[in-house]
């Protein structure tokens, strides 16, 4: 965070110069909170499309997905997968992160496991996620902020291997959680092998002092990069310019985590079986799938525009919105609701997903999600017994399948749905030459038919297409819950004014959000800031000099702290009046926008 530059400097060249990549403003979506339902899914169709812009385009000082030095990254990073493959005794493969990293980890873990036991294999991956297998299916953020936590995790997970590669995933080069895996690591090199992924250059990694632990994540991306020579440590950093919606790594960055690791993983697989080594062509002819996924998904850009309109009109009339997905696609709709969580500072009931099918197998520690509280339900069975009962007509129930599922058990469940609410919508994938059942179709008043075409693939090939419905489907959900937020007053020009304090990243991000919209000093902000997150308590001298977890503690639980620390920043009034100003407006960006500025204003009273 730098001190608030002057007014109207923000922006330069298009980008604010001193902020890293992940958390910079997108130049395409400045105006998204003024954008119709179809201008949304023009604009970040328009940003995930930047994934795949070849080099040279528009960032041309930072090296992007099809880089020269990205792919031989890629393929020495698929040679080392190779090695485990061969020799799988005592071998394991690592996907860690916190959030939507670790989401995105324990997601590709079951898919590569499952790729494994089709071909008779032991399964040689798995998952770590900051806060452990509570945070997959519900908001557990501040868990990522622990190094030790990280390395904690990491010991006992490898316990006994001989050859264990680890992939460290933080978008912004920012989470302790990782860095502190990605450290202890490069001490152990006769057993470990740290992957760092990310999206932003390492000289834009975070460089701030980390609580627990004696490094910054910058110094140890430095070490990594110098480590990369001999091999011992692997660095894979693509830029794919800001998120649509600033800073929001759920969406670009989780996405882009996907396209990168399941591209070599893929690689490493179908080429060991013939017993050659991963090459640049073969990761180009995955990566060219998922670019034409993303052509396929928005080619249906107006029916996806409606379906955002109906979870619009759910949200607004305070219904609730079910994702309900089979299979892993069942995974990525548990994913995009608990991520609304703390993007807009939604209740975890208003978008929420469930998973059809059997999950035994995919959770390191499932007791650790049974009899925890409704934050925790997610199965078919919870959605019969907690949810179902309880439709209504403003509620929102959106199916997501393909015709390799059980159709009659979809059917069955739709039919059961409609009983309680019309409002039912379906993205449904289909191969060519697949077509849904007519009692099915009939169901529905419109459905997404996504259309792949058909594939001549080897066994492993095959998975192609389940990742890019997978992806398909994420960008569909992300897109939509998105919107329903803009819609709602959630989202400030492209910045998530809303979004609730949950770790240190988050606390640097509200940061910079009231320095961007107030031209405050940063200490006054940062006054502000800890004022709106401690209150009622009086802010004493000795709260600011706190470690910032006590006050990401604190602020975990508080709703609208960045519209309330806003709001009271020009007039220095109390936290009840700002309260009472954000209550009073029809939306928390609608508060900030009528709200008294200038000289002999007067400002908001209770």
């Amino acid at each position: 965070v730098i001190e608030t530059p002057e007014p109207g400097k923000w922006e330069l060249s298009g980008y604010e110069a001193a902020v890293p990549i992940t958390e910079k403003s997108n130049p395409l979506t400045q105006d998204l909170d003024k954008a119709n339902a179809e201008k949304i899914v023009q604009l970040l169709g328009q940003c995930d499309a930047e994934i795949f812009q070849e080099e040279g385009q528009a960032m041309p000082a930072y090296q992007q997905l099809y880089n020269e030095s990205v792919l031989t990254t890629m393929v020495q990073v698929a040679g080392k997968v190779q090695e485990v493959l061969k020799e799988p005794d005592g071998g394991l493969v690592v996907l860690s992160g916190g959030g939507t990293s670790g989401r995105m980890a324990f997601l590709m873990s079951v898919s590569f496991n499952q790729l494994m036991k089709g071909l008779g294999q032991k399964p040689l991956y798995t998952y770590l996620i900051a806060g452990g297998d509570r945070s997959v299916v519900a908001s557990g953020e501040g868990t990522e902020d622990s190094a030790l936590h990280g390395i904690e995790e990491l010991k006992k997970l490898a316990a006994g291997k001989k050859r264990v590669i680890v992939t460290g995933i933080s978008a912004g080069l920012s989470e302790p959680f990782v860095v502190g895996q990605m450290d202890y690591c490069m001490d152990n090199t006769a057993v470990f092998l740290p992957v760092l992924v990310g999206f932003n250059p390492v000289n834009m990694a975070r460089n701030g002092p980390i609580e627990d632990w004696s490094s910054t994540f910058w110094q140890v991306a430095e070490r990594m990069q110098k480590m990369q020579e001999k091999q011992e440590a692997f660095v894979l950093n693509p830029a794919v310019r800001p998120e649509g919606l600033s800073g929001s790594s759920r969406m670009k960055g989780g996405s882009a985590t996907k396209i990168l690791l399941e591209t070599l993983l893929l690689a490493a697989h179908k080429t060991v079986d013939r017993g050659i080594a991963a090459s640049q062509r073969c990761l180009l002819e995955i990566l060219r799938t998922f670019e034409r996924a993303h052509k396929v998904t928005y080619s249906q850009s107006s029916e996806i525009a409606t379906l955002m309109k109906q979870v619009s009109t759910s949200l607004e009339k305070k219904g609730r919105v079910h994702l309900v997905g089979w299979q892993t696609l069942g995974i990525i709709a548990v994913m995009d609701g608990v991520e609304c969580i703390h993007n807009f500072g939604a209740d975890f009931r208003d978008i929420r997903g469930f998973l059809i099918g059997d999950h035994r197998d995919m959770f390191n520690q499932k007791a650790e999600l049974i009899n925890q509280g409704p934050q925790f339900t997610f199965s078919q069975e919870d959605f019969l017994t907690s949810i179902l009962p309880s439709l209504t007509e403003i509620d929102t129930v959106i199916f997501i399948f393909t015709p390799d599922d059980n159709l009659t058990e979809v059917q069955t469940l739709v039919e059961q749905v409609k009983e309680k609410t019309s409002n039912i919508q379906a993205p449904a994938h289909s191969t060519v030459g697949q077509s849904l059942r007519a009692p099915l179709k009939k169901l529905f008043p419109s459905i997404i038919n996504i259309m792949w075409p058909l594939l001549f693939f080897e066994y492993e090939g095959n998975f192609i297409q389940k990742f890019q419905r997978e992806l398909s489907t994420k960008w569909v959900l992300n897109t939509v819950s998105t919107e329903a937020h803009v819609l709602l007053g959630k989202i400030l020009q492209n910045h998530m004014l809303d979004l609730r304090i949950g770790n240190s990243k988050l606390f640097w991000r509200a940061l910079a959000l009231l320095q961007r919209f107030s031209g405050q000093s940063k200490a006054r902000c940062i006054e502000s800031l800890l004022q709106a997150i401690h209150f009622p308590q009086p802010l004493t001298d000795e709260i600011p000099a706190a470690p910032i977890s006590r006050h990401i503690h604190a602020a975990q639980e508080k709703e609208q702290v960045i519209p309330v620390a806003l709001l009271s920043l020009p007039f220095r009034c109390s936290v009840p009046a700002a309260r009472a100003c954000v209550a009073a407006a029809p939306s928390v960006c609608e508060a900030v926008r009528t709200a008294p500025a200038g000289p002999g204003r007067k400002p908001c009273r209770p």
